[in-house]
């Protein structure tokens, strides 16, 4: 037996926390009878679980999939708007109905983004407190020096006065006006990047995610997918064992 938002997060339906809310919103029916209760536990093998009328099914195979997110998608399942979102990109994924992002990138950005079907899987990777580090190339408007890389790391308050902070910085190259940083995070807090900038009245010119823990975007091409491989799942995995 297991929670019900754990099993609809599971099936691909949503996030857990948007399956909190059908729960609580009555929306959601066990053999044939409404559960209200965050509490509430059934077997998705054995039990006819519906959301919003639909029938859901346990995923039967776990799928890793490492997506190079271009600019001009949104990183949700479905998009209320009817922007394009990464799922537009998972044609020719079997069960890619039932894969959903892990974490966000903005429309703006780019970069490594994964999707799995594994609801408790990424739901480790994305947590702040897995402290699971990502890197980011970021192109902004200004030519950093020592010192500025320096407030990166220290961390600095944005206008509503949260601290962030970088656990690294780097200047890759720099032309006139501009240049190149590199910048790995490990707090997973929204936009984090943007925002440290905006407080510095630097316009983020391009932002690339390129690592995620040691999983590199390497030569995938802007567009395109691949399934993760064995050796960089257990990868993954034990760079979050380690993680404090």
């Amino acid at each position: 037996m297991e929670r019900l938002q754990k099993i609809i997060a599971a099936a691909g339906v949503t996030s857990r926390r948007k399956a909190e809310q059908l729960i609580t919103a009555g929306k959601v029916a066990v053999n044939g009878v409404v559960v209200t209760e965050l509490g509430a536990k059934a077997d998705p093998e054995r039990d006819h679980i519906r959301v919003e009328g639909r029938l859901i099914s346990a995923p039967t195979q776990k799928t890793y999939v490492m997506l190079h997110k271009p600019k001009g998608y949104v990183t949700t399942v479905s998009d209320p708007e009817g922007r394009p979102t990464v799922m537009d990109l998972l044609r020719g994924i079997k069960s890619s109905a039932r894969l959903y992002p892990v974490g966000r990138l903005d429309w703006n950005s780019e970069g490594l983004l994964l999707l799995t079907n594994d609801s408790e899987w990424g739901a480790r990777i994305a947590a702040p407190e897995t402290h699971l580090a990502k890197t980011y190339h970021v192109q902004v408007s200004t030519v950093a020096d020592q010192e500025f890389l320096n407030t990166l790391v220290r961390g600095l308050k944005t206008k509503d006065g949260e601290l962030l902070r970088a656990r690294q910085a780097r200047r890759l190259r720099a032309g006139e006006k501009n240049c190149w940083l590199e910048i790995v995070l490990d707090e997973g807090k929204n936009r984090q990047i943007r925002r440290m900038m905006e407080s510095l009245g630097i316009e983020v010119l391009r932002l690339v995610r390129v690592a995620i823990g040691p999983l590199q975007l390497g030569d995938l091409a802007k567009g395109t997918h691949r399934a993760l491989t064995a050796n960089e799942k257990r990868m993954l995995d034990r760079a979050m064992q380690g993680s404090p």
